[in-house]
C-alpha cells in the first residue's frame, strides 16, 4: 500500500459556512496545519487552500478545496494530477452521519454512502475509490428529510466540542496512519469514545 502524502479536508467554502458540521474535514486539515506551524493559503491551480506540511519523517500537501462539496472532485484531480498522486495517497476528511459527534473512523476504500463531496472525488479519479477516509462523525438528526439543513447547521457547544476531541484523537493517531501502520491507527482511533 502506497504512502499517504496527501490530506484533503471536505467542506464549502465561506464565512457562512465555516462553523458548520459538513465542513468538519476542513476543520481537521486546519488543526494539522496549525499542529504542522504551517497556514493554508490560496492556491489556483488547486482550486483552494493549500499548504505543505511536515509530521515527523513526512512529508505532506494539505488541501482544503474552495469549491463547493459537490464540486470537490475538481480540486482533488488538479492536485493529485500536478503531483502524479495516486489514489492511495490520499487521505480525505470528511463529516460522517453514521457516527455520533466525538467518534472517528480509518476507512480505506468503499463507496461514497451518499456524501456528495466522495462522490465527486470518486467521479474525478475515474470511479477509483482506494482512497483513505478520515470520517469524523456528526451525528444523524433522525430523519432523511432532516439532512440538508442538519449538516449546514452549526452544532451547539457541546457537540462542538465533542467534534474537537475526535479531531484531536485523529492528530495523535496520524503519524501511524503515515506510517502506513494502518491497523494501528485504527485500532488506537476506533477504541476512542
Amino acid at each position: 500500500m502506497s504512502q499517504v502524502t496527501a490530506i484533503i479536508g471536505l467542506g464549502n467554502p465561506g464565512a457562512e459556512y465555516d462553523a458548520t458540521r459538513h465542513n468538519a474535514g476542513f476543520w481537521l486539515v486546519e488543526a494539522i496545519a496549525r499542529s504542522a506551524h504551517t497556514e493554508l493559503r490560496p492556491e489556483k491551480k488547486f482550486l483552494g487552500l493549500y499548504a505543505k506540511a511536515r509530521i515527523g519523517d513526512h512529508e505532506l500537501h494539505l488541501l482544503n478545496p474552495t469549491t463547493f462539496m459537490n464540486r470537490s472532485g475538481a480540486s482533488v484531480a488538479a492536485l493529485t494530477q500536478f503531483f502524479k498522486l495516486a489514489p492511495d495517497n490520499l487521505l480525505v476528511a470528511h463529516d460522517e452521519l453514521d457516527l455520533p459527534p466525538g467518534q472517528a473512523r480509518y476507512k480505506t476504500g468503499g463507496g461514497h454512502g451518499g456524501h456528495n463531496g466522495l462522490r465527486d472525488i470518486i467521479s474525478a479519479l475515474g470511479n477509483q475509490k482506494q482512497f483513505h477516509r478520515a470520517r469524523i462523525g456528526i451525528g444523524h438528526p433522525g430523519e432523511a428529510h432532516q439532512v440538508v439543513n442538519y449538516v449546514l447547521g452549526r452544532p451547539g457547544k457541546t457537540e462542538r466540542e465533542a467534534i474537537e476531541s475526535a479531531l484531536d484523537a485523529c492528530l495523535a493517531t496520524l503519524p501511524l496512519a503515515l506510517s502506513g501502520d494502518w491497523a494501528k491507527a485504527m485500532n488506537c482511533l476506533h477504541s476512542v469514545k
